[in-house]
């Protein structure tokens, strides 16, 4: 999994993938509503936000400006959360087969970096995204914990102590995560989040 100087988050992307349309299949339309512990959104704006996100991976990865794309998706069925996210994740993976992309740089929304670092960037995203739905839905399914140290490790490095967060930062200060906190827990913590309260 590792090529000359970084390691590559293809094969970690692809997971982190499987593991967002498993646990989206599950989601029942009167749960769209429900909060989730990234606070602008519910379950239905979060998945908008994960489907158009993608779309943007897509562009990127296809040699276009991603930046124009808006990462929201429009006119999705209640239903229909399911198939699109399947459709766009489909679409990513093609777009990284290349090599070449993993050097080539790209235009991300935290600028200009190596392809190899905005897909980990990606991967981060869509991995804590997975722990906000699966704390929103009750987490019906296990979640990969390699999966979340690696999105640790690059929550770590794209956004140190060292780095203030501001309002162009999207995501909150860090938190402390409670003593015996698993990765997820560690992650969702890092990035400012806190699990939802089941009282």
């Amino acid at each position: 999994m590792t090529t000359t100087g970084f390691t590559d988050p293809r094969p970690l992307y692809t997971r982190a993938t499987e593991q967002a349309a498993a646990l989206i299949k599950t989601v029942r339309p009167e749960q769209l509503a429900a909060p989730t512990p990234c606070t602008e959104f519910d379950v239905r704006g979060l998945l908008s936000h994960v489907v158009g996100v993608t779309r943007r991976v897509a562009v990127v990865g296809e040699g276009g400006d991603g930046l124009a794309v808006e990462p929201v998706a429009e006119g999705v069925a209640d239903d229909g959360w399911a198939a699109a996210y399947d459709e766009v994740r489909v679409r990513v993976l093609k777009a990284w087969e290349s090599d070449g992309r993993m050097t080539a740089p790209v235009r991300v929304p935290w600028g200009e970096v190596p392809g190899h670092a905005a897909l980990s960037g990606y991967v981060m995203e869509i991995v804590t995204h997975t722990w906000d739905l699966a704390e929103a839905l009750g987490h019906p399914h296990a979640l990969d914990p390699e999966l979340a140290e690696f999105a640790l490790d690059t929550a770590r490095r794209v956004l140190p102590d060292s780095r203030p967060r501001d309002a162009e930062t999207p995501f909150d200060p860090r938190r402390e995560a409670p003593e015996g906190a698993d990765a997820y827990g560690r992650l969702a913590a890092w990035l400012g989040r806190e699990p939802l309260s089941r009282a």
